[in-house]
């Protein structure tokens, strides 16, 4: 039995996976990001047993547009897992794609978690990556993870602020000497951001618009302070006739859409400095503060975080896939960052 683990050991390639609540992303040992496909599992249902249809890319062309019995879902919520079954099988399937089809694949894990989740949350994401076949799995916490990727000096003894904003959860953190010395993990992030458009369409125009198309509003015409003038066309439907209908919006719109959302954001990077000892704040000030994650692609969000906080502000390189480089270094470099990994 032993030879046969060593096998399988041989055939399988060590992973870090950032499993986002909108996409996961995987990165092999030595060869970067392999995989970056969306979260979503298309499920269907053949006569009460529920079987995998489609998992990724493909399952998210389905969402909203599924017949009866298939359902497209996305099995994490907030960055916790909400379908424990169809997270277990969106692993397995990203497990066999990077290692092209291998029955034999038992890899090494390191996941990333929101630093605000719980210890039965955290168990279930390693349960999962278990039973999807992995030998072993590790827990590293996301903002450690994206400000490794990002490349701050967290080891040093200064001070390091990093502001990532995924799709289910924004986490803020500042870290100093390889450790986090304050956290807090809001449950308002990108997803957040395509409800509040979906919502202030059906107010202002009376329209009503999918999570997709939301989504795709973000990208295009998304905003944290209003400097354009062009236009964008939404489609939808109309509240009051039932009919299809097209509008004209501008940015000022998704300004407006989005500023309660930035509100909160910017009074829990206050909370976070606030809380900081009076040390760190002053590295801060030289410093600034880091955005990773997909929300830091928001149009200016960086202008107005700086000028709500008085710190300079950057956003990393890329900051999309920031998290799941650090998780990655932290697999490479298991010693280094030994202290910051966690298993339950």
């Amino acid at each position: 039995m032993a030879l046969f683990d060593n096998f399988k050991k041989i055939w399988s390639q060590d992973m870090a996976i950032d499993l986002g609540t909108a996409n996961t992303l995987v990165v092999l040992k030595g060869k970067g990001v392999v995989l970056n496909e969306p979260s979503v599992v298309a499920i269907v249902d053949q006569g009460g047993k529920k079987n995998v249809l489609a998992v990724g890319d493909e399952a998210k062309t389905m969402l909203g547009r599924t017949p009866g019995n298939i359902s497209a879902i996305r099995p994490l919520r907030d960055g916790v897992i909400a379908d424990f079954v169809v997270t277990e099988e969106m692993i397995k399937h990203f497990i066999k794609k990077v290692h092209k089809g291998s029955t034999f694949a038992n890899p090494r894990i390191l996941i990333c978690v929101p630093t605000g989740s719980t210890p039965v949350e955290r168990k279930a994401i390693q349960d999962s990556a278990l039973a999807a076949g992995a030998r072993r799995v590790q827990l590293i916490e996301e903002p450690i993870a994206a400000a490794i990727g990002a490349g701050l000096p967290i080891s040093e003894a200064t001070g390091s602020m990093i502001v990532d904003i995924g799709g289910g959860t924004s986490e803020i953190a500042i870290m100093s000497l390889g450790g986090l010395v304050y956290s807090k993990s809001l449950r308002i992030a990108g997803d957040a951001m395509d409800v509040a458009i979906v919502n202030y369409m059906r107010k202002e125009y009376n329209l009503l618009i999918g999570d997709t198309t939301a989504e795709k509003i973000k990208k295009e015409m998304g905003t944290a302070i209003p400097t354009g003038t062009n236009t964008y066309p939404v489609k939808g439907r109309d509240l009051r006739s039932g009919t299809p209908k097209e509008v004209n919006i501008t940015e000022e719109d998704t300004a407006e859409a989005l500023n309660d959302i930035m509100k909160e954001m910017v009074n829990a990077i206050k909370d976070g400095l606030e809380n900081t000892p009076p040390e760190l704040s002053a590295d801060l000030v030289d410093m600034g503060l880091t955005l990773t994650g997909g929300g830091a692609l928001l149009k200016n969000i960086d202008k107005r975080f700086s000028k709500e906080t008085g710190l300079p502000v950057h956003v990393a390189d890329d900051p999309l896939s920031c998290v799941a480089v650090g998780t990655g270094k932290a697999l490479d470099q298991e010693e280094t960052f030994s202290t910051m990994l966690s298993e339950y």
